[in-house]
């Protein structure tokens, strides 16, 4: 979601601080600005949609300053407006915000009372305005920000800067990552290491409740009772050079064709192939007396754990629930000890995953994370961290780190089933074989890119769009449904083949293509059979199976999608392939933003 960049710096800032920005694009955003300190008074710059328009007006209107913060935003108050971007200016102060202040209405309207003016619709303005009164009221600015945190409710990470002193930088957070970069007269501030990486390796996390007050040489962290605090500097190791398309149009083609090393360099960290086992990190806790399974996710993430729970079922007879995050705490769930909550995010920043793994832990649940950033508040807040090694994924609609989870989640529900004695080492060597095979699964199924962009048209003229699956399959037509609204704005819907018939068959006419996942196996009698029932009715199929499938169903098809034979326990690795490229072929068909498409932010980090 939103991103945020600060520099004290030796030399003129702007043009690093743009750059930053660069670097935080792949959280999503619709407004970004950037404000420095320069001869004792601020000067901005902000411009709403893309990076490349503030970059034009950077262009034409050049920032001088040595000093400065920056921001991209993604709306929440206020519509994406240049009077509504980040950074907000309030008297002698200065604030960036990545969050929602969920009290900011009687915040707001108190300020009204007192007098004080507002020129935007965002809570973020709040915050300024309360850090202004407590400085006009003779606070020093650290005293200032000390007294205003503990009056802002909800999540939030803060950049603010004073006027009338330009040497200094004061950050805090509250269920949002903030980062201190340290460097040689320089120091820093930002969302996360890769906005720093060009900058510094040398950096400190801040815990929840922290906050801190920056100058060219010294950093001082406070906790949230304004204790001074010492947090670890750690190398962060995140590449100092902007993520590179390559010979790839898009950022999500590119990590589509990265699945089959990322997927390989996953399976590396869990498979043991001389021994034929699957390993798990060390734990804190016996998996052998996990007597149910919580498994809590967001979007992508969430089907990862739909997938999960056929997996760990079947394998370890371990009962299984699926939350999405944003619902998991106000059901108010029956949480007991024995219970394992497994939570499954790419930043592990998500909030709604973030504020679901505390409500696990404040009831005495063991608890794990499949997570692709190992540095993140997740990762250091789960009880056992399982990495996916996915790298950076910078388009906005998740490909390569839906296949990484999915690998990981098959190691878990693997060591699971082991720990349960319900898995002998026979059957355990069977799902290493499977498990060493995907990867070049994944190759034989991205041979298919030339077949899917050719007839990407024809999904690309409809309306709605109807995705079917049995079994595993299930989630991954939801998953399919999902990256084709993401990106190419079509209405989709994912559905159990066998509910067609319940309803959905409604909407079958000529004019509805339906997205058939079948794969030869257990399932597919049942699956062509619910297909069938579609095609009677008119609708335009696109069965993706394999060679066998097709030859026993793709009569009466408008197209086919040919994937390799493999084992049910890795097609929805190897299935995902297939989805993701239509999704994508589509979006290029239509001329969509196909990696920042519009609404939408890579990391959600408010509820």
């Amino acid at each position: 979601m939103c991103g945020i960049v600060g520099i004290l710096g030796a030399e003129p800032v702007a043009d690093r601080l743009f750059d930053g920005l660069k670097r935080l694009e792949y959280r999503g955003y619709d407004s970004a600005g950037i404000c420095t300190v320069h001869a004792g008074e601020f000067d901005r710059r902000r411009a709403p949609g893309k990076l490349k328009n503030l970059g034009e007006r950077l262009r034409e209107e050049p920032l001088p300053g040595n000093a400065g913060v920056a921001h991209t935003r993604w709306a929440t108050h206020g519509a994406p407006t240049e009077g509504n971007a980040h950074p907000h200016i309030v008297g002698d102060v200065v604030v960036v915000h990545n969050g929602i202040i969920e009290n900011f209405k009687p915040l707001r309207d108190e300020l009204l009372v007192d007098g004080r003016e507002f020129k935007s619709q965002t809570d973020t303005e709040v915050v300024a305005h309360l850090i202004s009164r407590e400085i006009e009221r003779g606070a020093e600015p650290k005293q200032a920000l000390a007294t205003v945190l503990p009056r802002l409710h909800g999540a939030f990470a803060l950049g603010v800067m004073v006027r009338t002193h330009p040497d200094l930088l004061l950050g805090a957070r509250l269920g949002a990552p903030l980062t201190v970069g340290y460097g040689d007269g320089e120091n820093y501030l930002g969302s996360d290491a890769l906005a720093l990486a060009p900058l510094t390796q040398r950096i400190a996390y801040l815990d929840e409740g922290d906050w801190v007050a920056i100058t060219r040489d010294r950093v001082e962290v406070f906790d949230k009772d304004n204790n001074p605090v010492d947090r670890p500097i750690v190398q962060s190791g995140a590449s100092g050079q902007l993520m590179d398309k390559g010979n790839h149009r898009h950022f999500m083609q590119k990590e589509i064709y990265e699945q089959p090393v990322v997927v390989a360099q996953t399976l590396r960290s869990y498979l043991r192939p001389v021994e034929e086992q699957v390993a798990l990190p060390d734990m804190a806790f016996d998996l052998s007396t996990v007597e149910r399974v919580a498994i809590v996710a967001c979007g992508t993430a969430s089907y990862v754990g739909m997938i999960g729970k056929y997996w760990i079922e079947q394998f370890a007879r371990v009962p299984v629930e699926v939350d999405v995050a944003s619902e998991f705490r106000y059901r108010d769930p029956v949480l007991t000890p024995g219970q394992l909550g497994v939570v499954i995010s790419q930043s592990g920043e998500t909030a709604d995953t973030l504020a679901a793994l505390r409500h696990m832990k404040t009831h005495g649940l063991m608890t794990a994370g499949i997570i692709n950033v190992p540095t993140s508040s997740m990762a250091r807040e789960v009880d056992l961290l399982l990495s996916t090694h996915a790298g950076p994924e910078i388009g906005v609609a998740s490909t390569k780190a839906f296949t990484c989870q999915l690998a990981v989640m098959a190691a878990l529900a693997t060591n699971l089933a082991r720990a349960k004695g319900r898995l002998s080492p026979e059957e355990e060597q069977e799902i290493v074989r499977h498990l060493r095979e995907a990867p070049q699964a994944l190759s034989h199924a991205l041979a298919h890119d030339d077949d899917i962009q050719a007839m990407a048209g024809k999904i690309a003229a409809a309306r709605d769009v109807l995705y079917l699956g049995r079994g595993p399959d299930y989630p991954l037509a939801l998953e399919g449904a999902l990256k084709l609204k993401e990106i190419s704005y079509i209405h989709a819907e994912g559905y159990a083949s066998g509910e067609m018939k319940h309803g959905p068959i409604a909407l079958i006419d000529d004019q509805v293509p339906l997205i058939v996942l079948a794969p030869s196996g257990p399932l597919f009698d049942k699956t062509v059979s619910n297909m069938q029932e579609a095609q009677a009715r008119g609708a335009q199929v696109v069965l993706i199976s394999d060679a066998r499938g097709i030859a026993q169903a793709g009569e009466n098809t408008i197209a086919t999608i040919e994937m390799p034979e493999v084992h049910p326990l890795i097609a929805p690795l190897v299935y995902a392939v297939p989805v993701q490229l239509l999704a994508y072929h589509v979006a290029v068909a239509k001329g969509t933003d196909v990696d920042q498409p519009r609404n939408l932010a890579k990391s959600v980090t408010v509820e």
